[in-house]
């Protein structure tokens, strides 16, 4: 009895941090692959994320990270070589409540890899580089975005709380995979990448988004169950906040990276509100997430 509650203790004291969810979907991939290949990528990608210690910080099964992550193989333009999309998702529980709020809701419009069935699958932070196409830009891009959500959960948690971990996602960003149509790591590879997201979340000109995150999840979802008015008030707080940084910095990454996912939430927070809140909700939210302002507005009026 002894032995195994120290066991238990052991396994409790290590447990991981994220309760990810993997998808491998090859609908447009030629039908004379082996779609088994698929499955076990899909095993292994779930295996080094849910395995993987990522921080120095014990959580609970209960303050596990829900994550999810989607890679659709869209052609494969040489043998072993595969180009994708990858749906990150990810969510934080709100206090005194079974409703999960979004963290990340991402797409990654550009994955290049090469993969070889049962090939080691893993991360090495001291030595991301790898082959041209290789698995090890794979291995890199599912890295940066663990650490990114375990930064943004952080930041959730405690004022600027997740730097740390954005400064490890930097890491990936500086030694990234370079080769034939490997992007999105590099200032020059467009103006909505990794690269961009990484900077707009260490670049201390845009520190008012971590203060922004905090007093989302924090001041505001947390406490919904029992002061919901002053959850709402810090919540369109934060939304203020939010209007003050993109007249300051239009068209940043991190606005539209922070906003998306996140309407349909912010209508039911706000549907509660007073005329005067939902007013100035609609007028904040039709600026800031302009694609959903149609729906802000019909829902809000």
């Amino acid at each position: 009895m002894i032995m195994f509650a120290c066991l238990l203790c052991l396994q409790q004291a290590s447990a991981q941090e994220l309760q990810a969810r993997v998808s491998v979907i090859a609908a447009r991939v030629n039908s004379t692959v082996d779609r088994k290949i698929f499955t076990t990528l899909q095993n292994q990608i779930t295996t080094l994320l849910n395995s993987r210690k990522w921080t120095n910080d014990v959580f609970r099964e209960t303050e596990k990270i829900e994550c999810s992550f989607i890679l659709n193989i869209e052609n494969v333009p040489e043998p072993n070589v595969y180009k994708a999309t990858l749906t990150v998702q990810a969510a934080r529980p709100v206090y005194n409540s079974t409703y999960q709020a979004a963290l990340v809701n991402y797409i990654d419009p550009e994955v290049t890899f090469r993969y070889v069935e049962f090939q080691p699958v893993e991360f090495n932070e001291n030595r991301v580089q790898g082959t041209d196409a290789s698995i090890a830009n794979l291995t890199a891009v599912f890295a940066y975005y663990a650490y990114t959500i375990l930064g943004l959960d952080y930041d959730s948690f405690s004022p600027k709380g997740g730097e740390q971990y954005y400064r490890k996602a930097q890491q990936i960003v500086t030694n990234a995979p370079e080769g034939k149509n490997i992007s999105g790591w590099r200032l020059f590879d467009g103006v909505r990448n990794r690269y961009w997201l990484n900077e707009n979340l260490i670049n201390n000109r845009y520190n008012i988004m971590h203060d922004v995150i905090y007093a989302y999840y924090r001041s505001g979802f947390d406490n919904l169950y029992d002061k919901e008015k002053e959850a709402r008030t810090n919540i369109l707080q934060s939304l203020i906040q939010l209007d003050a940084f993109n007249k300051e910095n239009p068209n940043t990454m991190i606005l539209q990276f922070f906003l998306q996912g996140k309407y349909l939430e912010l209508i039911g927070v706000f549907k509660k509100g007073t005329p005067e809140e939902r007013t100035k909700a609609i007028e904040l939210l039709s600026a800031l997430d302009i694609v959903n302002a149609t729906h802000y507005k019909q829902e809000l009026q």
